[in-house]
């Protein structure tokens, strides 16, 4: 028992908690505010308030759905950081049937792992994934 009157779990399920409630009701005009100034990925140095008002707007809607459509990960999130891990956008592995995704595994790994252990350990989880998908739809 530590001398705390509440665990590191605890700490863990508050944090996560306040993480999704930030992104549980997002500020409209606030998603406005953070996008003034700011670069559209696709179009170099050309940054979403130059767009004309009715494309800002139609952008700006858009991505209020996708916040407010987010999954919370939320716990997930405040446990990678807790054990020091950084989630990869490089890897994943995507799992589609009837023309759409049905699972997706995401990863995180140790800040100083190489990239090829990186790889590596990805594609035997893949592998060991169309194995065991093989045997069960074998005919």
């Amino acid at each position: 028992m530590t001398d705390r009157p509440y665990t590191d779990d605890d700490l863990r399920a508050e944090a996560a908690r306040q993480h999704r409630t930030a992104t549980d009701d997002p500020d409209f005009s606030g998603i406005s505010e953070r996008m003034e100034g700011h670069k559209i990925a696709s179009r170099g140095d050309f940054q979403w308030d130059q767009l004309g008002d009715h494309d800002f707007d139609t952008a700006q809607r858009a991505i209020d759905d996708l916040l407010g459509d987010a999954a919370d990960v939320s716990q997930w999130a405040i446990g990678l950081g807790a054990d020091g891990l950084q989630p990869s956008d490089e890897h994943e592995i995507t799992m589609n049937g009837d023309g759409k995704a049905i699972a997706r595994i995401h990863f995180a790994f140790e800040p100083g792992m190489a990239e090829e252990m990186r790889t590596a350990l990805v594609q035997g989880i893949g592998e060991a994934i169309d194995d065991a998908l093989a045997k069960e739809y074998a005919p």
